[in-house]
């Protein structure tokens, strides 16, 4: 692999303009992923990042390991390649393997009730919704009538309460919907009920611990000093194509509207939390707040589909072809674009375009990703400090997936 390289390359015709000068590009790269680490640089220069890390596995084995920048958004502090991101909703995808773990082990059966694991969430109606309903955003749960404020959501009793008394706004099983900030206790809550330990405690137990990951669910306060600050940056207007907050009318509406299932789904918190804080780092919110390294990210999705060197691999075949498996698809009740689900990971679509079909795996707000693709052999884990106002297919991250399609393609 090649040491430290500087990102020297042209930029592609279509980046000619407005280009900021070339970043330093630290880390490593085999033979022939080269322009993984250019995509990687003309982030920087053409797409508005700010510091980022990205790592790609092949079979296990990495073959990108890049990292760019600065460490804070706001800063001017360089970036290390230890250095940690709040990843948002790409947190959703370590807690749906965590769920699919327990199915896998014989604890948690996708078919059964949630109330069969935890009875106070059948009021309202809720009976009968599937543990799968939950975990593919068909419960029907996407918003609270009061929203929690910051110190109640960091609160699993206080946010586990609220679901359980939530009327669904459709019934359970019917449609699908994204779960934006609900997602966090109704997975948190089913994992405690099921174990009696935190979602966030059974990932290091049973996931970043035998990994080795820098990943966490409720950060410790040893690890305080490795995050780095994330803010809002821009993104230049030649920056490429992106779900954004508002790419169409319909959905420029749904984000205006307060009464929307959209905004309401978003602000079940509010307002919202200081997410650089050292009590949101603490916090345990298994749909948004973890915390992890792009190389954790990578090395996580490559043992879901294989084996890793000094590390367990995670998922049976059975359980990997169930990651897969489609559960939700079409319109989406909160994000109005359609999305493709299975259970807790979102799969390849026109919304979440990932390396390829059968590729599976989350996307966060602002811009990081995480995933896997078996046909290939290859993971991937970006994150980033600098968040664009994007959902899902941010352009950076989707720069860096042509650039690895490319690669195999030869």
């Amino acid at each position: 692999m090649n040491d430290t390289a500087e990102a020297t390359g042209h930029p592609a015709p279509d980046e000619q303009d407005s280009a900021t000068e070339p970043v330093a590009v630290h880390g490593t790269v085999a033979p022939g992923y080269e322009p993984v680490r250019d995509a990687f640089a003309r982030n920087f220069t053409h797409r508005g990042d700010r510091g980022a890390a990205v790592t790609v596995h092949r079979h296990g084995s990495p073959v990108v390991d890049l990292w760019a920048g600065t460490r804070d958004h706001d800063s001017a502090v360089p970036r290390e390649r230890g250095t940690a991101q709040v990843v948002h909703s790409v947190t959703k995808g370590v807690s749906a393997a965590a769920l699919l773990l327990l199915h896998q082990r014989g604890r948690l059966d996708l078919d059964a009730p949630v109330s069969t694991y935890w009875p106070e969430y059948a009021a309202e109606g809720k009976g009968p919704t599937l543990v799968r309903h939950l975990l593919a955003h068909r419960a029907g749960v996407p918003v609270l009538d009061r929203p929690l404020t910051p110190e109640e959501a960091a609160h699993p009793g206080t946010g586990a309460a609220a679901v359980a008394a939530q009327a669904p706004v459709w019934e359970p099983g019917t449609e699908h919907g994204y779960h934006a900030q609900t997602y966090s206790w109704l997975t948190g809550e089913l994992v405690r009920r099921v174990t009696g330990a935190s979602l966030g405690r059974y990932v290091a137990e049973e996931i970043a611990g035998p990994l080795g990951l820098d990943l966490w669910i409720g950060l410790p306060a040893a690890e305080k000093d490795r995050v780095g600050r994330s803010g809002p940056v821009s993104a230049p207007e030649h920056a490429g194509p992106g779900l954004r907050l508002r790419p169409r009318r319909n959905v420029q509406d749904a984000y205006r509207d307060a009464a929307s299932l959209t905004r309401r789904a978003f602000d079940a918190v509010h307002p919202p939390a200081d997410e650089n804080s050292r009590e949101y780092h603490a916090a345990e919110l298994p749909g948004a707040n973890g915390i992890a390294t792009a190389h954790a990210l990578s090395r996580f999705y490559a043992a879901l589909i294989g084996a890793v060197e000094h590390g367990p691999r995670l998922f049976a075949p059975a359980t990997l072809a169930l990651a897969r498996t489609v559960e939700s698809q079409g319109p989406d009740r909160v994000l109005v674009v359609p999305t493709r689900f299975g259970p807790g990971f979102m799969l390849h679509g026109p919304a979440s375009p990932l390396l390829a079909d059968g590729s599976f795996g989350h996307p966060g707000r602002g811009g990081s990703l995480g995933f896997a693709d078996p046909e290939s052999g290859i993971s991937f884990g970006y994150v980033t400090n600098g968040l664009q106002r994007t959902v899902t297919n941010d352009p950076r991250a989707q720069a860096l997936i042509r650039a690895v399609r490319g690669v195999l393609k030869g």
